[in-house]
């Protein structure tokens, strides 16, 4: 059978040309083309249809009417859609540079009431504006982590194209994903630096409230990054070295990017810039998101403006997520390690551009000359690599992050904030420990059989050893008994007390008051309660042979000093001396001496007695001078007539007292020095002594005023006044009380202090 096309005219005998016109609306003979480019109406049915064309605006594109040649950034420049601002931007002060505006108002009233007055006062601008840059200078330099994202974020800092337009001679915006969009929030394009060809690709925010709307903040979609994996191709074949801006902050993760694949956009940018063959430079110039930032920062170097930061999540986030407020973003900010120096410290970033002070805001085009100077620099460095090397440059780049070597020396500046490594305490056991306390005892009951020295190192061995299972054991007790959590954070409470140098506060001291009537009691039901005891007792009993033991060599080395003291010749001849002129006078007793040899007597005892003190002061013993028993009783005699008034003084005086030191202000401060003593322990330092001389000073002086301020002062006056005539007068009818004093060895007594046992041996 023989095939047959189909053909219409075949079969209406119709010619083509025919099948253009139509008659099935009533209308014959007229082209359709001509239908629609003319206005007409037709009644149908009743129906009037009727058809006119729209009148659309005229756009200037891609030229302007009247195209300026000496634009900056070129001719080409008038492609783009970016223009300058119609209105200046509004001055945005920062929280933190709120003391930098009284400075400025200052500078302004000055120069205002010169023009007013037309007086002379730039000696006062001048002085000013010295102070105005010295207080910029100052706050620029120590700025936190948390007022360099604050200035990242600033709504004045100059955007990727502003960079763009400042840096390059000439650029051209290229624009599509040839997917059917165009994201706002990416701009790439070429542009040339002194004669060099680039592919700049970079996150565009607004620079007001309409253009951030337009560009999604600076939040690209899947099309932004599929607009910028079509550019880096273009790149790599046509062999343009890439330049990336970052400033976003993250990718834009709405529901329809996430169905259009965001992940996987930013996935294949990953992929694909590793195996580009072109050099590829990052420049974070505000802030820089997690993986919306990396979707165009796997390059060869990674440079960041002095305030920029570089983030995995922002410190708000990150605060919500592990603090549950974003209150504590400043810590997280601090603890993320975002900004630029920390983050060329850890080798992520290769190199910071400086900013202006004031930031990158204060004075765009001087940052913007500083990131060209930093484009060339580096790219002058990696054009001089080959291909495999440059791609081996990047790999090792983004490898080398995290990575470790075992057995590796650390660098000491590393160290510094690195967690400190825990010292492992060896334990002995139970049976060990009961014999080595048994082989000690044996030991200090031998010397002491022997009268001979016992074995001092081996005690204080033994001792440091019981302190380290006693603390074990109330550790293991304080456990079994739930009261870790309370004892920890109790001591972080005081902790930050002491260290901020405040009061004790009312509460913490009513918890720690708590805790250990808690831990009193309950102790004894302490699964481990007999070992604890036993050891305890032990530590006390090997004390307490320890303090004899250095009581008995310290009486020893004090006997020692004083033979010394009474051996030298020079002590030796004026005993001798004195001794003879006082047999030579044939006199009895101290009072039939005349006076001058009584003076000599005196003066000889004086001497002996700072010989003796001296020597006691060499050991760290303080010393206080007995008066002899004769004064002493004819004192009390004299005063006993007074015995009732002085004791009523005396105790109206410590019912003030005990008034004063019952208030909640001064209690917290003997509280606070209870534990400033106790904290500091035998050998306080420098920092320790001051704070608890200080505290001392304080309470001393609340107890002096509210003594002086009472008229208890007058009293106290009244009674000293009676008593000195008391003893003047019976001075003169008591004059034949030195005749009864016999002459007495010069005698000093010894205020032992800490060494209570070597008292009790004396």
């Amino acid at each position: 059978m023989a095939s047959m096309a189909y053909s219409p005219a075949a079969f209406t005998g119709t010619s083509a040309s025919d099948l253009l016109r139509s008659s099935s609306n009533g209308v014959s003979g007229i082209p359709l083309e001509t239908l629609g480019k003319s206005r007409f109406s037709v009644a149908k049915r009743g129906v009037t249809v009727i058809a006119k064309l729209r009148k659309v605006k005229k756009h200037e594109y891609p030229w302007p009417a009247d195209p300026d040649p000496n634009v900056k950034g070129g001719v080409l420049s008038h492609l783009s859609h970016f223009k300058p601002l119609k209105e200046k931007q509004k001055p945005v002060t920062l929280d933190f540079e709120k003391p930098l505006v009284n400075f400025e108002k200052k500078m302004m009233d000055v120069r205002r009431m010169a023009n007013e007055t037309g007086l002379d006062f730039s000696d006062q601008i001048i002085l000013l504006e010295k102070k105005y840059q010295q207080a910029l200078q100052d706050l620029y330099t120590h700025l936190t982590p948390i007022q360099r994202v604050n200035i990242a974020r600033h709504p004045n800092r100059p955007t990727f194209l502003d960079h763009v337009f400042n840096i390059t001679d000439k650029f051209v915006e290229l624009h599509g994903d040839r997917s059917g969009y165009d994201d706002p929030a990416i701009v790439t394009g070429i542009g040339t630096i002194d004669g060099r060809r680039y592919m700049f690709i970079g996150q565009q925010k607004g620079r007001n409230t309409k253009e951030n709307i337009q560009r999604n903040f600076g939040m690209p979609t899947p099309h932004g990054y599929r607009k910028a994996l079509r550019m880096m191709y273009y790149a790599d074949h046509h062999g343009f070295p890439i330049v990336t801006f970052i400033d976003t902050p993250g990718a834009y993760a709405d529901l329809k990017s996430e169905e259009l694949g965001q992940g996987e956009a930013i996935a294949q940018n990953l992929r694909t810039m590793f195996g580009l063959k072109v050099p590829i430079v990052s420049i974070v110039i505000g802030e820089g998101g997690s993986g919306g930032a990396l979707a165009i920062g796997c390059a060869n170097k990674l440079l960041m403006l002095e305030n920029a930061v570089f983030y995995v999540a922002s410190p708000e986030a990150c605060a919500a997520i592990l603090w549950k407020t974003a209150k504590a973003s400043p810590k997280a900010a601090e603890k993320l390690r975002i900004t630029a120096p920390e983050l060329c410290r850890l080798e992520i970033c290769d190199g910071i551009i400086p900013e202006p002070l004031g930031g990158a805001h204060a004075n765009p085009a001087w940052t913007s000359q500083q990131i060209k100077a930093a484009i060339n620099e580096s790219m002058d460095e990696l054009t001089a690599m080959d291909t495999e090397e440059l791609l081996r440059h990047r790999r090792h780049k983004f490898r080398k992050l995290g990575g470790f070597q075992e057995n590796a020396q650390i660098d000491p500046k590393k160290k510094v904030n690195m967690k400190k490594k825990e010292d492992t305490v060896l334990r002995t056991s139970n049976a060990e420990l009961e014999g080595e306390v048994e082989k000690l005892r044996q030991q200090i009951l031998k010397a002491k059989e022997s009268s001979s020295k016992p074995p001092e190192m081996a005690l204080k061995d033994m001792i440091e050893k019981l302190k380290m299972e006693v603390d074990h054991e109330y550790t293991e007790a304080i456990k079994a008994m739930g009261l870790k959590d309370r004892l920890e954070t109790l001591r972080e409470e005081v902790s930050k007390v002491i260290s901020r140098d405040q009061l004790m506060n009312p509460v913490i001291m009513d918890k720690i008051e708590k805790l250990k009537d808690e831990l009193s009691q309950n102790l004894s039901a302490a699964p481990n309660y007999s070992t604890l005891k036993y050891k305890l007792d032990m530590l006390k009993e090997f004390s307490k042979a320890k303090s004899l033991s250095d009581a008995a060599t310290l009486k020893k080395e004090v006997n020692k000093k004083f033979n010394d003291v009474m051996s030298r010749p020079e002590i030796n001849e004026k005993l001798e001396a004195i001794k003879a002129e006082v047999q030579n006078s044939g006199s009895s007793s101290f009072a039939d001496l005349d006076q001058g040899l009584k003076d000599k007597v005196l003066n000889v005892k004086k001497e002996i007695e700072s010989e003796m003190i001296s020597a006691l002061e060499s050991f760290g013993l303080d010393v206080v001078l007995v008066k002899s028993n004769a004064k002493v009783l004819s004192e009390k005699a004299s005063l006993s007539v007074f015995k009732n008034k002085v004791d009523t003084l005396n105790e109206e005086i410590n019912k003030k007292i005990e008034n004063v030191a019952s208030s909640s202000e001064l209690k917290n401060m003997i509280e606070l020095l209870k534990l400033e003593i106790a904290r500091s322990g035998n050998k306080p330092d420098a920092e320790s002594k001051s704070k608890i001389e200080a505290l001392q000073k304080q309470i001393k002086q609340r107890l002096s005023e509210a003594i002086i301020s009472s008229e208890l002062k007058e009293k106290h006056e009244e009674l000293k006044t009676k008593i000195s005539e008391m003893i003047q007068s019976s001075a003169g009818t008591d004059g034949n009380m030195q005749k009864e004093t016999k002459l007495e060895e010069p005698r000093v007594e010894v205020n032992w202090g800490a060494n209570s046992s070597f008292a009790q041996c004396m």
